[in-house]
């Protein structure tokens, strides 16, 4: 296997950070795009990693990012700004002769929503595929990672509780380390991918209160599900600090949720990557310690 350069934008992120750790596994060399010098940086740098501190939201860093590499992984933070990004990375990799980039999208990215963020998606796919830079765009499902998001994390340890307004609504997890993984296998061998669209599904359909009783499994201690009125989320959300365009995000996800957007299962992840997803009880496993119960 012949060793190439590749780069992760968002690579201090939750999926970048496996990516890469697969990549260099792999053989490869990894320029690894991060907004800031910190202690996450720093830890890119000790797997091997270049590390460069860059903004997606600047052409020009775009521009010098995806020079002498020959894919990228592309993963843009849930802030306003995305179809510029998007744009950016689109010239970028045309004026590198990029063999692949790799967009995270997500699975509920459509043109008829009034969400801005999920709206935004959809277009930074159409971006893409219009630029005609040879394209593999990934939609996952919901991320196991919101177990660790500061408002779900702290009602798991303090109340034993889950609180999502997401009432029966269905879905197969995925964690950010599995996207990760499937991106890497992409970049690794990308010609059989380019011009498809993957949704990713964890191994297990499950609705929240199931959901509840895996994370119990694995910490050994009772937890439930407790759904929320989206009006109690809001107040929960603005409470923690969130400003309001990620608050209209995650309602609007929490309604896809319901809606049944995020449903679904599939054999991608086992057929690409040649491994098996990760389940909540392994996910949390995982990440026993960051649990603190």
């Amino acid at each position: 296997m012949a060793t190439e350069k590749f780069l992760v934008t968002g690579a201090t992120g939750e999926t970048g950070r496996p990516a890469i750790s697969k990549l260099l596994a792999l053989g490869h060399q990894v320029r690894a795009m991060a907004h800031r010098e910190d202690e996450r940086a720093q830890a890119l740098r000790d797997l091997g990693a270049e590390v460069i501190i860059a903004d997606m939201l600047n052409a020009a860093d775009m521009i010098a990012a995806a020079q002498g590499v020959t894919g990228a992984y592309f993963c843009f933070p849930v802030l306003p700004g995305l179809v510029q990004a998007t744009t950016y990375m689109a010239d970028a990799a045309k004026q590198a002769s990029l063999k692949v980039v790799v967009n995270l999208s997500q699975i509920a990215a459509r043109s008829d929503v009034e969400n801005q963020i999920i709206r935004d998606h959809w277009v930074a796919e159409r971006v893409l595929d219009l630029s005609g830079v040879p394209t593999v765009h990934l939609r996952p499902t919901f991320y196991l990672q919101w177990l660790l998001y500061g408002h779900s994390q702290a009602s798991i340890i303090r109340d034993r509780v889950i609180d999502l307004p997401w009432g029966e609504g269905r879905h197969a997890p995925i964690a950010p380390e599995d996207i990760g993984t499937f991106a890497a296998a992409v970049l690794d061998a990308p010609a059989v991918h380019i011009g498809k669209t993957y949704d990713l599904h964890g191994p297990i359909e499950l609705n929240e209160a199931e959901i509840a009783v895996a994370v119990s499994e694995a910490l050994g201690v009772n937890i439930t599900y407790r759904p929320l009125s989206i009006e109690a989320y809001v107040a929960q959300l603005q409470a923690m600090g969130f400003p309001p365009f990620v608050i209209d995000f995650f309602c609007a996800v929490a309604a896809d949720g319901r809606d049944g957007i995020f449903s679904g299962t599939n054999r991608v992840f086992e057929t690409v990557t040649g491994a098996e997803p990760m389940t909540v009880q392994q996910f949390v496993r995982l990440h026993r310690a960051e649990f603190a119960i």
